[in-house]
């Protein structure tokens, strides 16, 4: 991994510490980063404890004295908020193993009460990729009793048909964590320990953390009315979530407290197949299928079992079809990439002091862009190659010069790597010239290297965009039509905002007029005459 990139990621990171733009974006961060086997980054920023509570009339948060606040350290302890929801997913997916939970079964056949008000067709597979229909929140804390809160779930309707939508919902794992304590008579925090952190050697992880833990949790909220719907004063060492607290602090959807060491240790067993040292707690089917989207009849919302994938809003540029993840209301998130074996995990306190203070994902999209750069990418002929920069909002232009073309056999072929932002990241090779001296797209064929042209896929708009699975490509282009004219080629590459991909690399660019060769840029006063504006030589 690349040691600039990730001194940019920690001093990004430390940026939101001051106002983002009107609040700090957390009171303190750790952050964690690695490839492989190797944890290449562990750093805390900032505050675990900061602020005793929060001044709603002037919207600001009242600090402890100066030797009552406590510095963020490597191993705080963090509430996890819904990244609790993997823990959950990967117990259910163990119990699949085992055969005794299957993936299509009806939840109402492991809960009779469950299947009242519509649900009785709901699978356990809806409940882990949230298109079981369900409402995406109530308020099951508001009713007095455990049971009073079961009944209200058993009575809850769906809002659509199961199977028909994709809504985020924390009632589909609540339901999950009680089909899992009924086949398995085991409750969910019980199962936690048995079956998760005590094989994994998690030591600082689990529900409801005791008192002497408190010290080195971070905390969360100046819990009040009418921002919360609990009365609890400055939460801490305590879960966060209501619904969650109404359970006793264990819930399958939130609940789990965690460090950032835990965290990198569960994504390194499950990027490593299911396995950490001589422990095995999933097949590595069982994690591929995690990482299988489930959801491909709602785009933009691909979903494996208990996994997001794909989502640029927080994975920023490590987002892939296969990139795994998941965030966390409090300001935590943990990001999986498979395809580069890289692992984020960013755990901020965002609530503290009060949840309205954090507003979007950029702290974690500018982390996982940083880490995504770190990871160099082989250039595909020499030690360096055109990049396009990962700035978002922006256009950046590789021009060649003015070239003429004699013959009617003039074509450019290059190198060609690209992972944009699918849609809003778009890469145009354009023409003009003295006949037509617009920017015109200019169509060609690009073919994963080393495999023949022949079998090469066309793009007629003269554009690529999204994925290309992080392989070169070798780019033709039929250049016969500007025959008699002197032409300029140029690359331009346009971005949206606020996310970005991995970028563009454009390598071993040459154009030949029939036998004739009339640009190559290894030639070095060829390359000097190319302008870019925005690109640069990258040698990663």
């Amino acid at each position: 991994m690349l040691p600039g990139p990730l001194e940019r990621l920690v001093a990004d990171a430390e940026a939101f510490l001051a106002p983002s733009p009107a609040h700090p974006w957390y009171a303190g961060a750790v952050l964690l980063a690695g490839r492989g086997g190797t944890v290449a980054l562990h750093r805390p920023i900032g505050k675990a404890v900061r602020y005793s509570a929060y001044d709603e009339a002037t919207d600001t948060g009242v600090e402890f004295p100066a030797d009552r606040q406590i510095a963020m350290a490597e191993d705080t302890v963090f509430d996890l908020a819904s990244v609790s929801k993997l823990f959950t997913s990967i117990l259910a997916v163990q119990q699949i193993e085992r055969g005794s939970l299957a993936l299509e079964e009806r939840v109402a056949s492991y809960l009779p009460d469950f299947g009242g008000a519509g649900k009785q067709d709901v699978t356990v597979r809806q409940l882990l990729t949230h298109t079981s229909g369900f409402a995406a929140w109530i308020p099951l804390y508001k009713e007095p009793t455990r049971e009073a809160m079961l009944r209200r779930l058993w009575d809850e309707a769906p809002t659509s048909p199961p199977g028909g939508v994709y809504r985020y919902s924390d009632l589909n794992l609540i339901s999950l964590q009680l089909v899992l304590e009924k086949i398995t008579g085991r409750a969910l925090d019980v199962l936690l320990r048995e079956e998760i952190t005590a094989p994994l050697g998690l030591h600082r992880t689990r529900f409801t953390p005791p008192p002497s833990w408190r010290p080195k949790i971070a905390a969360t909220e100046d819990m009040r009315q009418p921002w919360s719907g609990l009365d609890r004063g400055l939460v801490w060492g305590e879960v966060h979530d209501e619904n969650a607290y109404g359970f006793g602090g264990v819930a399958g959807h939130a609940g789990v407290f965690s460090c950032a060491w835990d965290l990198a240790v569960l994504g390194r067993t499950l990027l490593s197949g299911g396995a950490y040292g001589r422990v095995r707690i999933l097949r590595p089917e069982s994690v591929k299928l995690m990482f299988t989207d489930f959801n491909t009849d709602f785009p933009g919302d691909a979903h494996g079992l208990g996994f997001e994938l794909y989502q640029h809003w927080y994975m920023g540029a490590m987002a892939t079809p296969r990139t795994a993840g998941h965030t966390g209301f409090t300001g935590t998130s943990l990001v999986l990439d498979p395809t580069t074996d890289s692992f984020l995990v960013v755990l901020g306190n965002s609530v503290h002091p009060v949840r309205s203070w954090r507003s979007g994902s950029a702290p974690r999209v500018a982390a996982a862009d940083h880490l995504a750069r770190a990871v160099p990418v082989s250039a595909g002929r020499d030690r360096s190659a055109w990049f396009s920069g990962m700035a978002a909002g922006t256009t950046a232009t590789l021009t060649l010069p003015p070239l003429r073309l004699a013959t009617g056999e003039g074509r450019l072929r290059c190198s060609l790597w690209w992972d944009t932002e699918p849609e809003t990241g778009v890469l145009v090779l354009e023409a003009s010239d003295e006949v037509d001296p617009a920017w015109l797209p200019v169509p060609f064929t690009t073919t994963v290297a080393p495999s023949g042209e022949e079998a090469g896929t066309p793009h007629p708009a003269g554009s690529v965009s999204g994925w290309s699975g992080r392989v070169w490509h070798r780019l033709h282009a039929d250049l016969a039509d500007r025959r008699g004219r002197r032409v300029r080629l140029r690359w331009r590459y346009a971005t949206g905002a606020p996310y970005v991909g991995r970028g563009v690399y454009v390598d071993a660019l040459r154009v030949e007029d029939g036998n004739r060769t009339v640009f190559d840029d290894s030639r070095h006063g060829d390359a000097a005459r190319v302008e870019a504006a925005g690109w640069s030589v990258s040698a990663d």
